[in-house]
């Protein structure tokens, strides 16, 4: 079953959200998951994907669903 979301008006992949958070491809994502919590800018909902930018690391990121907010768990 393909887990896809809506993001900013968008069906977005794992895959495609961890490239929105990332900034570029990525190798591989987890499915993605409801962060439970709300956007610091606009209030919306968040989204969480893990996902691989490289061989290396492993990245557990955060979307809000209604803006451009994004981050990641990196230093």
């Amino acid at each position: 079953m393909p887990d896809n979301r809506v993001v900013q008006g968008r069906m977005v992949t794992s895959k495609k959200l961890a490239e929105l958070v990332e900034g570029d491809s990525v190798m591989e994502a987890e499915p993605i998951a409801d962060a439970d919590r709300q956007c610091p800018d606009c209030g919306g909902d968040v989204l969480e994907v893990v996902y691989m930018p490289s061989v290396t690391e492993l990245v557990t990121g955060h979307k809000c669903q209604d803006c451009d907010w994004a981050e990641d768990d990196r230093d």
